[in-house]
């Protein structure tokens, strides 16, 4: 299991995520208002502007306050680091 720092020592395995998208469209704002009415959503920004938004298989919503890019290298190097490959 490889967990991958979403900000303020808050981690995600990363073999659960499914995408990282920006928050910013109605049908992602829509996501995330839906996971907070079922109790999925784990907002990880402490009280910060949400960033990016982390989807995973379990159907959580993760908010996070780094930026989508930033969390998308963090992610692929990680499966860099799996792979070996460099």
């Amino acid at each position: 299991m490889k967990l991958v720092n979403i900000g303020f020592g808050n981690a995600v395995n990363a073999s659960r995520v499914l995408s990282v998208v920006s928050p910013d469209s109605a049908p992602v704002k829509r996501m995330v208002q839906d996971a907070k009415e079922q109790k999925t959503l784990i907002d990880a920004t402490q009280g910060r502007r949400t960033r990016a938004v982390i989807i995973t298989d379990s159907d959580h919503i993760i908010l996070s306050y780094l930026q989508t890019e930033k969390l998308i290298s963090r992610f692929n190097e990680e499966a860099t680091e799996e792979t070996g490959n460099d």
